[in-house]
């Protein structure tokens, strides 16, 4: 494992993916605008490494994941810096979420706020038992601009994500499951296994059958249904012309275990 440090974030090479800590621990991983440049910073140069095929993403510390946006700045920003902030924010979020790798959020914790949108932009959601989850924005006359609005409704349904952000209450890891924001909890020692082992289950199938499947669901949501079925169906005949498809349909029919290479 390689690892290199920026202070405020931490990127760890492990194999074929990366590790991404988020490093203020003393403010609960607040999200300010050196974070946010570090991340995006670090994000593309995953995204123009061929080797690395996902990244996970999670908080320094056994507190919090992120506890949202630096609420000091945004008490003495201006409107126009504020905006600013959340525009910086929103383009990370789309980079992880068109990163065309497997992106998996641990949430060590509270994920609040712009956490919480960090969280929800990756394709996927590991928490451990103490964690809680919450869009407080409301609470402190603020809107979750950060991409809130736009993913949660899409995650768990317009009726409940309207609750968590009309109310700015939090919810556990356990209702967080239940409702489908998260997709698995663990106690807090078994965090990075249980990351790293739903990491794997995907790694095992073919890259570009994962990518165009992912593509397929994120893409699809914002199409009508017969559309979005028309992209499906573009899509299974694009992946027809790779060698995965060849060899796993193969494998398949012979009883054995395809080996993809991402052909």
């Amino acid at each position: 494992m390689t690892e290199r440090s920026h202070s405020v974030l931490i990127s760890e090479r492990k194999e074929n993916f990366v590790y991404l800590t988020l490093n203020r621990p003393d403010v609960l991983n607040a999200l300010n605008k050196s974070l946010l440049l570090e991340i995006k910073k670090e994000l593309e140069t995953i995204k123009s490494n061929p080797k690395i095929q996902a990244v996970i993403i999670t908080g320094a510390g056994y507190k919090a994941f992120s506890a949202g946006a630096d609420i000091e700045y945004l008490n003495q920003a201006s409107p126009l810096q504020v905006r600013e902030l959340a525009q910086l924010a929103v383009s990370v979020t789309h980079l992880i979420e068109n990163l065309n790798k497997i992106s998996i959020a641990l949430i060590n914790g509270f994920a609040l706020g712009g956490g919480l949108e960090l969280a929800e932009s990756c394709m996927l959601r590991v928490a451990v038992t103490s964690a809680k989850l919450g869009h407080p924005e409301v609470r402190i006359g603020a809107v979750a601009g950060w991409g809130g609005t736009t993913r949660l409704p899409r995650l768990i349904g317009k009726s409940r994500a309207a609750e968590m952000l009309l109310t700015g209450k939090m919810i556990d890891a356990n209702k967080a499951l239940q409702m489908g924001l998260v997709n698995c909890v663990t106690e807090p020692e078994n965090l990075r296994n249980e990351g790293e082992k739903l990491l794997l289950e995907i790694l095992q199938n073919s890259p570009i059958a994962v990518n165009l499947t992912w593509d397929a669901v994120h893409r699809g949501l914002d199409l009508p249904i017969d559309e979005s079925a028309k992209l499906g169906i573009d899509y299974f005949g694009l992946v027809a012309t790779t060698e995965d498809f060849r060899d796993g349909t193969k494998a398949f029919l012979q009883k054995q275990k395809a080996k993809f290479h991402g052909r």
